[in-house]
């Protein structure tokens, strides 16, 4: 007999506890051998006063047992909560969100009948780092961190999922036509790790054209690889467009932990009243039952569902006349698909799990460049709407082999040579390097910094300029 393995589950808020409650008795029904360690998240949680909606008890069983199935939670809006979903991906390395979008056509209605593709979206960095500041009273700011490590393990992981689940194409989104540096060094690890796949093909589109085939002709694709807030944004339409994104289910994977969930929210109005559909969950659990190793109760799971699916027992979000036999509530499809227990579909192609090798991805020690200082932004907080009078004032500063070189404001060159046309707000950046690229100090940095002061002007944050390997590693005002 298969030993217990210890989980942690959390009921969460709103149609949480009620989803969550008909997926462990389907898969409890199914014969999954767990060891369930229930710990409280959320709403109530956030409410008490923690920012965070998770106790410290409940991390302790998490990094206990390493393994998270959670139903939805709501975060209160505003009062500077931060999401937990977003807080435990990165607490505990959950580099890797994995999300499959199949069709279920004809008894799921949708226009994509042959959609079968798995997003692979990068779990930790990306704007989702949450680094926000208002710097001046018209401009706040959001700052988006891509790493070299994290592109190479969740490109690496996509590639390696690929490989093992028999897939054939991996293709990867970003937007490195406008975002050169950030989405660039994505593109590239993309590239490089894609030449080690030659049974793999590969292939790029910049997300806007991307998500516009993936809406239209969603079979083109097969793993789709893809920044954090890119991947989150098409998964949700990937779903969606297989006929309900109440269908989906989400794994979340690290090198140490892993947390299963539906990707659909709380739903509260519809919470307490035995309408929700628990598939999205249930399929979450379905990833973790071949996660942990219990890879032949997850294919009686998923076969007895995709059996009641076929039969036309559906709850209300996807019933529809003529295709749907039976409308039915949360507990009453729950025992659908327990009395399914043992069948396999008639339509569908039956679904067999195998115990699959737990993917490991390190990366690749990071080779160390040449770096030198040749320059540097100072962002200021400036309400005067002139971006002539405010490069009168300060184009003469200098310090070293910095010198003036332009003022930008959102990023546009406004001083030298700007249109009038261009609307400037309250936050402006002044650049100051070398034009030959030749090292300075950090002297000179703090001497611009002192000019710019004692001129009256509002410093709210610095941006020094580097080259590695002699290449620039910042990029050009638009309209330079």
């Amino acid at each position: 007999m298969t030993q217990k393995r210890a989980i942690t589950v959390a009921y969460g808020d709103g149609i949480g506890p009620e989803i969550m409650q008909a997926a462990l008795d389907i898969i409890q029904a199914a014969g999954a051998q767990l060891d369930i360690e229930v710990i409280e998240i959320g709403e109530k949680v956030y409410l008490r006063g923690n920012t965070a909606g998770i106790e410290p008890s409940a991390w302790e069983s998490l990094r206990r047992t390493k393994v998270f199935l959670k139903a939805p939670i709501t975060t209160p809006q505003g009062g500077g909560f931060k999401s937990l979903n977003v807080t435990t991906r990165k607490m505990l390395g959950l580099y890797a969100n994995v999300r499959p979008c199949t069709s279920y056509y004809p008894y799921v209605d949708t226009k994509h009948p042959k959609m079968d593709l798995v997003i692979v979206r990068e779990n930790e960095e990306d704007l989702y780092a949450g680094i926000e500041h208002q710097q001046t009273d018209e401009v706040v700011q959001c700052l988006k961190l891509i790493s070299r490590p994290g592109c190479e393990k969740i490109v690496r992981y996509a590639f390696e999922y690929a490989r093992q689940y028999n897939r054939k194409k991996v293709t990867c989104f970003t937007k490195d036509n406008i975002m050169k540096l950030t989405d660039g060094l994505f593109h590239k690890v993309f590239d490089e790790i894609a030449a080690e796949y030659k049974d793999i093909e590969n292939e790029h589109w910049i997300i806007d054209i991307g998500a516009a085939k993936l809406a239209d002709t969603p079979e083109a694709f097969d793993v789709i690889v893809t920044p954090n807030l890119y991947g989150d944004i098409i998964s949700d339409i990937a779903a969606q467009i297989t006929g309900s994104v109440g269908l989906a289910g989400s794994a979340n994977i690290g090198d140490g932990c892993a947390m299963f969930e539906a990707i659909h929210g709380s739903a509260p109005r519809r919470a307490g009243q035995d309408l929700a559909n628990p598939s999205g969950l249930l399929l979450g659990a379905v990833q973790m039952l071949v996660h942990i190793g219990q890879a032949d109760v997850a294919s009686n799971v998923h076969n007895a569902w995709l059996a009641t699916l076929e039969q036309g027992i559906h709850t209300y979000d996807i019933y529809k006349e003529g295709v749907s036999k039976e409308k039915v509530g949360t507990k009453a499809f729950a025992q659908a698909v327990i009395a399914r227990m043992g069948t396999k579909p008639e339509k569908f192609a039956p679904v067999a799990y195998k115990a699959a090798a737990t993917i490991s991805i390190k990366p690749s020690p990071t080779k160390v460049a040449k770096k030198e200082l040749v320059g540097v932004d100072v962002f200021i907080h400036y309400k005067d709407r002139d971006p002539n009078k405010l490069g009168a004032a300060i184009r003469g500063f200098k310090a070293g082999q910095m010198n003036f070189n332009m003022i930008t404001n959102r990023g546009v060159k406004v001083y030298p040579d700007g249109f009038e046309e261009t609307f400037c707000t309250d936050h402006w950046r002044l650049r100051f390097k070398n034009e030959e690229m030749k090292p300075s100090t950090y002297t000179d940095v703090m001497e611009l910094q002192k000019q710019v002061m004692q001129a009256g002007f509002d410093i709210i944050k610095t941006e020094n300029l580097y080259t590695l390997d002699g290449k620039p590693s910042f990029s050009l005002g638009q309209g330079q």
